[in-house]
C-alpha cells in the first residue's frame, strides 16, 4: 500500500524566501556540497584511522546505514511540512515544542562551531597551494580563512540562485577530481597493506562497543551536511519530492567516495603516516601523479571547504529565520531582505559571531587540536537532532506505518534504527569506557544547554509557538496548514 500524505499549502509569499528557486539537481549538488567530501576526507581521515585503524571503512559503512535511515526520515517529514526550520518544526509538531527548539538549536550551534573550525583549514589549504611556509603561519591562515568566509557570506546574502550557481561550479569540479583520483588510487594500490574484506565489516576489531561508538561518532561527521536540502525546502520547486530526494542521493554518493579514499589510504600508507599527516590527500595525489597530483587534490579540498562553509551558513541562517518567524528568538531573525529574499539579519549576525569566535579559537591550540575537539563536539550535536527527527517520523506516520512492508521499512523500522543508533552513540560517548574528555563534552553539550536560556525566556513570556507550533504532524489524515504571523 502506498503511503498517502496530507497536502499542505506551500509557504506563502509573506514568509519572504524565494520560492521555487532550486530544482532537483540543485538539491543534489547542495547535498554533496553540504557533506563536503574532499574536506571531510582531508580533515577527518587521520582522526578516523586513529580511532578505528584499518577498519575506518567499516565505521563509515555502519554509520552510513543508519544515516540513510535519517535521510529517509527527513524525506518523509518534508512531505508533511515544508519549513525552512526543517527538524526544528518537524520535531515540535510531531513530539513537543521544547524538543523542537532543542533540535533547531543543536543545528545552530553545530553549524556555528563548524564555521569557526572550518575557516582555519580553508585558509591553510588555500595558502598551501602557493607556499608551505605561508600555510604554517597561523595569522596568515586566519586572514585568508576570514576573507574566504566573508565572500561566502556575501553570496549567501545575495540570494539562493547565485549561491546554487556557485555550488555547481565548486562542487562539480571537486567531485570530478575525487572520482578521477579515487579510481586512480584504487588501481595504483600501494605497499602498506593488501585489501581485506574485513576492513568493510570490522567486527571484533574496534575494541568493544565503546571503541566502535568512538569511531562511528567521527564517521557521523563525514556525512553531516546533506540535510541542507531540508532547510532550503521553502526555496525548492516541488519541495515535497525534491528536498528529500536530494538528501538521500547525497548520502549514498558521498558514502561511495568516502569508502574509496579510505580503502585507498589503508593500501597506500601506514597507519602511523595517516595519523601524523597534515595533508593526507596531497600525499595521496603525489603518489598517484607525482609533481602535480597533490596540488590538484588540495584544490579539491579548498573548493570543498569553501562550498561547505556556504551550505553550513545556509543551514544555520534558515533555521534562525524560522525561529525568528515563530517568535522563539528575536523576531528580527525572521526578517527577509526585500530584494534578495534571504534572511539578511541572520546572515550578518552569524557571520560576525563566527569571525569573532574564529579568531578567539586559535588560542586553543593548533589546527589539528581545534579540528579534533570541534569534530567530536559537532558529532554529539548531530546525534541529538538526527535522533529526534528519526523518532518524529515514526510518530508522524504511526497510523500508516504498518499498512505495507514498504511503509513499515521506510517510515518505521529504518528511521527508528537510525534514531536508536544516534542515541547509542550519545550514551557511549558520555558513559562508555572510552567516554569523551570533559572538554569535548563541555563543548558538545554546553553549547546545546546555552539554548535553554532563550527557550525559557520566550516560553515564559508567552510565545504562541510553544503552545501551538502548528497542527500535529499526522500522515493518517489531512490537516490544515498553520499560518505563521508576518515578521
Amino acid at each position: 500500500m502506498t503511503i498517502t500524505n496530507p497536502t499542505l499549502t506551500p509557504p506563502t509569499d509573506h514568509r519572504g524566501l524565494r520560492a521555487g528557486a532550486l530544482h532537483t539537481f540543485d538539491t543534489i549538488i547542495m547535498a554533496f556540497a553540504g557533506s563536503a567530501p574532499a574536506y571531510s576526507l582531508g580533515a577527518t581521515t587521520p582522526i578516523l584511522i586513529g580511532a578505528a585503524g584499518l577498519y575506518g571503512p567499516a565505521a563509515l559503512l555502519w554509520c552510513a546505514l543508519p544515516m540513510l535511515g535519517i535521510a529517509i526520515a527527513f524525506n518523509y517529514l518534508g512531505r508533511l511540512d515544508v519549513n525552512a526550520g526543517a527538524s526544528y518544526s518537524w520535531v515540535a509538531r510531531a513530539l513537543h515544542p521544547a524538543l523542537g527548539f532543542i533540535s533547531g538549536w543543536s543545528l545552530v550551534v553545530s553549524a556555528t562551531i563548524f564555521m569557526v573550525a572550518g575557516s582555519l583549514p580553508a585558509g591553510q589549504y588555500t595558502l598551501s597551494l602557493f607556499s608551505d611556509s605561508a600555510a604554517s603561519n597561523t595569522w596568515a591562515c586566519i586572514g585568508v580563512g576570514a576573507f574566504v568566509f566573508l565572500i561566502m557570506a556575501a553570496l549567501v546574502l545575495r540570494g539562493v540562485t547565485i549561491t546554487a550557481r556557485a555550488q555547481w561550479i565548486m562542487t562539480g569540479i571537486e567531485v570530478s577530481i575525487l572520482i578521477i583520483f579515487g579510481i586512480a588510487a584504487l588501481v595504483h594500490g600501494g605497499s602498506a597493506a593488501a585489501f581485506q574484506w574485513s576492513w568493510l565489516w570490522g567486527w571484533g576489531h574496534f575494541g568493544g562497543m565503546s571503541g566502535f561508538a568512538g569511531a562511528a561518532l567521527i564517521a557521523a561527521f563525514y556525512f553531516w551536511g546533506w540535510d541542507v536540502t531540508a532547510n532550503l525546502s521553502e526555496e525548492t520547486h516541488d519541495s515535497e519530492r525534491n528536498s528529500g530526494l536530494g538528501g538521500m542521493i547525497g548520502v549514498v554518493g558521498v558514502f561511495v567516495l568516502f569508502e574509496a579514499f579510505t580503502i585507498a589510504s589503508n593500501m597506500m600508507f601506514s597507519q602511523r603516516h595517516i595519523v601524523g599527516s597534515d595533508n593526507l590527500l596531497s600525499d595521496m595525489g603525489d603518489l598517484v601523479a607525482p609533481n602535480w597530483g597533490g596540488k590538484v587534490l588540495v584544490l579539491a579540498v579548498v573548493l570543498s571547504t569553501i562550498a561547505t562553509l556556504e551550505t553550513t551558513l545556509i543551514q544555520v541562517t534558515r533555521t534562525l529565520f524560522a525561529m525568528g518567524r515563530d517568535r522563539t528568538l528575536p523576531k528580527i531573525f525572521g526578517a527577509a531582505h526585500p530584494q534578495w529574499q534571504t534572511p539578511w539579519f541572520a546572515v550578518v549576525v552569524v557571520s560576525a559571531v563566527s569571525l569573532v569566535l574564529f579568531v578567539a579559537s586559535t588560542k586553543l591550540g593548533g589546527v589539528s587540536t581545534i579540528m579534533g575537539d570541534a569534530i567530536t563536539a559537532i558529532g554529539l550535536q548531530i546525534c541529538i537532532y538526527y535522533a529526534l527527527a528519526g523518532i518524529a517520523v515514526v510518530v508522524a506516520y504511526r497510523k500508516v506505518a504498518f499498512t505495507s512492508v514498504k511503509s513499515a521499512i521506510l517510515v518505521a523500522i529504518w528511521p527508528a534504527l537510525g534514531a536508536a543508533f544516534m542515541v547509542f552513540l550519545l550514551v557511549q560517548s558520555c558513559f562508555g569506557p572510552n567516554r569523551l574528555t570533559g572538554e569535548e563534552l563541555t563543548i558538545g553539550f554546553g553549547a546545546v544547554l546555552i539554548g535553554l536560556a532563550p527557550m525559557a525566556y520566550y516560553w515564559s513570556t508567552g510565545s504562541v509557538w510553544f503552545r501551538d507550533p502548528g497542527p500535529r504532524l499526522d500522515a493518517g489524515a489531512p490537516v490544515e496548514p498553520r499560518v505563521t504571523p508576518a515578521p
